[in-house]
C-alpha cells in the first residue's frame, strides 16, 4: 500500500467530487507537458484546474500523490484498451491490436508519457504501483488462443514468450517516446515487426 504522503486523503463519492478530481488531474497532466517537471507543483495545477489550493489539497496531500494518480489513471486507461485487444478471436488480430494500444498510449501525449514514465522509474513510485494491472497476464490470453502458434501450447514456453513480448513492445515503444518519435502507424509497424518475428522465429 502506498504511503500515507502517496494515497489520496479522501475517495471522491459524489459526481461533484469525481468531476473535481478528474478536473484536477487533467490540469497535471497539462502542467507536465507545457511546463515539464521543473514547473510541475500543486499551485499550478491548481490554478490551471481553477480550482483552489485548499481544494487540491482536499484530495492530494502532496504533488507526488497528484503524479501517482496519474501514473494509474493513464496505466488504467492502456489496460482497459489492451484488454479489450485481448479479447479479439484471432491471436494475431490480438497481437496486433495489443501493439496499437502501446504505441497509442506512448505517441498520442508523447510529453506527458515520457515523463511519467521518468516519474514511474522513482523507487517509492513503483513500490507504490506494485501489483497493479498486469500486462503480461493478458500477453498469456493472447497467445492461449486456439489458433496461435503450436509452440505456444506449452504453458512454460508461453509465459516465457509474453515476458519477452512486454519487454520488446515497452522497450521499443518507450525508447521511440524517449527519441521524441511522432510517426505512430511506422513505430508500430516496427514493434509489430519485432513482436511476430520472434514469435514466428
Amino acid at each position: 500500500m502506498p504511503s500515507a504522503a502517496l494515497r489520496l486523503r479522501k475517495a471522491p463519492r459524489q459526481s461533484r467530487a469525481v468531476h473535481t478530481v478528474e478536473a484536477l488531474l487533467e490540469a497535471a497532466a497539462l502542467v507536465l507537458e507545457a511546463e515539464g517537471l521543473e514547473g510541475f507543483n500543486t499551485n499550478a495545477v491548481a490554478r490551471r484546474a481553477g480550482a483552489s489550493i485548499g481544494t487540491l489539497y482536499q484530495y492530494f496531500p502532496s504533488k507526488d500523490a497528484l503524479t501517482l494518480a496519474l501514473l494509474m489513471r493513464e496505466e488504467a486507461r492502456s489496460h482497459a484498451a489492451a484488454a479489450a485487444a485481448a479479447a479479439l478471436p484471432s491471436w494475431r488480430d490480438a497481437l496486433t491490436a495489443f501493439i496499437d494500444v502501446g504505441v497509442a498510449q506512448q505517441l498520442t501525449r508523447p510529453n506527458l508519457a515520457r515523463l511519467l514514465d521518468q516519474e514511474e522509474g522513482r523507487p517509492e513510485i513503483r513500490a507504490a504501483m506494485a501489483g497493479q494491472h498486469s500486462f503480461h497476464d493478458l500477453l498469456l490470453i493472447v497467445l492461449d488462443k486456439p489458433d496461435a502458434p503450436p509452440h505456444l501450447r506449452d504453458a512454460a514456453r508461453r509465459s516465457v514468450a509474453a515476458a519477452d513480448l512486454f519487454v520488446i513492445i515497452r522497450g521499443l515503444v518507450d525508447a521511440a517516446g524517449q527519441r521524441g518519435e511522432r510517426d505512430v502507424d511506422d513505430l508500430a509497424r516496427r514493434v509489430r515487426a519485432a513482436a511476430f518475428g520472434i514469435l514466428n522465429g
